[in-house]
């Protein structure tokens, strides 16, 4: 009877805190509109960098989409844990009913929802400045929501390894561009020039899948254990 009187309240917490965290980041907005902003500008920037070749611009618009998201999504990682520690609701977190790496993957979820899921919804946008192929974007979309869960859970661990560090978000880039090689490599290839529909790049999809898969797993351990370390 213990164990069915427990778990509402684990859902409630769990509740509680996801939504906390979409809350702070509606409300400080400054690292989302950091990420956005750099998106555009990376992206922007890009023609006038390589000039007027339109067929240039279509041929590598996929790739540059994918790279500016991955670093314009690394700006926001290390106040993943960093504001939490900094007001001390992180001991109350860590010591509340919820196990320490459900809290991260509380954590991550929040962040892939409220940067990682904006982000994706801007790059079709932004795929029109890089004379990016139309058919091209449901593949680019699709690839992109599988892919980015990874760039959160795993970079949780990042957070969480440079919690206490100084200039943290360098070494948070360090530790995780390696990372986030094989998401990037799947993720492009999962855009063929034909499109998803005409069966381009399903295999490289499949892998995408699998490995945020393996990143909803290994990052709340990793984390965790990384968190516990950083508040003996």
């Amino acid at each position: 009877m213990s164990h069915v009187r427990q778990s509402p309240s684990l859902l409630a917490a769990s509740t509680a805190l996801l939504v906390r965290d979409l809350r702070l980041s509606l409300r400080e907005g400054g690292a989302v509109g950091t990420a956005l902003g750099f998106y555009l500008v990376v992206v922007a920037m890009l023609p006038f960098g390589l000039g007027p070749d339109m067929a240039l611009l279509g041929r590598i618009a996929v790739g540059v989409l994918w790279i500016a998201l991955l670093l314009s999504a690394l700006l926001t990682l290390p106040r993943l844990f960093e504001a939490d520690l900094e007001d001390g609701s992180l001991e109350v977190i860590v010591t509340g009913p919820l196990p320490l790496e459900a809290v991260v993957a509380l954590k991550a979820l929040a962040h892939w929802l409220s940067t990682a899921v904006p982000l994706v919804l801007l790059a079709p946008l932004l795929g029109l400045l890089l004379d990016l192929d139309l058919a091209s974007v449901p593949a680019l979309v699709v690839s992109m929501l599988l892919g980015t869960p990874a760039v959160s859970f795993l970079g949780a661990i990042g957070a969480a390894l440079t919690l206490r560090a100084r200039r943290g978000g360098l070494l948070v880039a360090v530790l995780m561009l390696p990372l986030y090689i094989p998401t990037l490599i799947f993720g492009i290839g999962t855009v063929g020039s034909e499109g998803l529909a005409a069966g381009a790049g399903t295999s490289a999809l499949l892998i995408l899948a699998a490995v945020s898969l393996a990143s909803l797993v290994v990052g709340p351990l990793a984390s965790a254990a990384a968190l516990r370390a950083q508040l003996a």
